[in-house]
């Protein structure tokens, strides 16, 4: 059993993804093995619950065995991380949700419910925002105004999301994210990207 472990481990991501695509649980178990530990890492930086993140963590390669066909070449680390930013977003959407429900049952205010809409740069998570040019121009960015970034663009929260989560005030958000996407346009100006490469508008 260990050697026929290890000569999985031994194969390319591209190689373990058409074999998961083919329906062998062993190479799924193998991509586990390699990608688990930094996506729950990754995950546990941007939700603090734990039950989360491991709830997280188990649907995004639920996804990845459903998913895998349509998958052909290449590292899947960026496609992984995609996946399980979405599912983190979706799993924030609905604990906000269940909150409200409860929270208008109890003040007998069912109009109080508000549905949490959909970020509106969803678009840009699969756009690679933290290779190339881009994750150059991210990394000169201040600690502060990177997590807003990443939260609201690479992660989709919207900005009631991400202050829950980052635990500060939605002004305080709104403001980030306009100086980060200022700096980040200053930042890839300068590295000749701003064209290639849009941001979008304010948040």
């Amino acid at each position: 059993m260990r050697l026929f472990r290890t000569e999985w481990s031994a194969r390319s991501d591209a190689q373990l993804l058409r074999a998961v695509a083919a329906g062998e649980p062993d190479a799924l178990a193998a991509l586990y093995d390699r990608h688990a530990g930094w996506l729950h890492v990754r995950l546990s930086r941007r939700c603090a619950d734990p039950e989360t993140v491991t709830e997280v963590l188990q649907d995004t390669f639920v996804t990845v065995w459903r998913s895998a066909a349509g998958r052909h070449r290449g590292e899947a680390g960026g496609w992984l991380w995609v996946i399980a930013s979405r599912r983190l977003v979706d799993a924030r959407r609905s604990q906000l949700r269940a909150a409200e429900i409860q929270q208008a049952h109890a003040s007998r205010e069912p109009d109080a419910v508000r549905a949490v809409a959909p970020s509106a740069e969803e678009r840009v998570l699969s756009g690679g925002l933290e290779y190339g040019d881009l994750g150059t121009a991210l990394d000169r960015l201040s600690p502060e105004l990177r997590e807003v970034l990443r939260a609201t663009v690479v992660d989709g929260l919207s900005t009631r999301e991400a202050a829950d989560l980052l635990g500060i005030p939605e002004g305080t958000v709104k403001t980030r994210a306009m100086r980060a996407r200022r700096e980040l346009r200053d930042a890839l100006s300068l590295l000749g990207a701003a064209t290639t490469h849009p941001i979008g508008g304010p948040a």
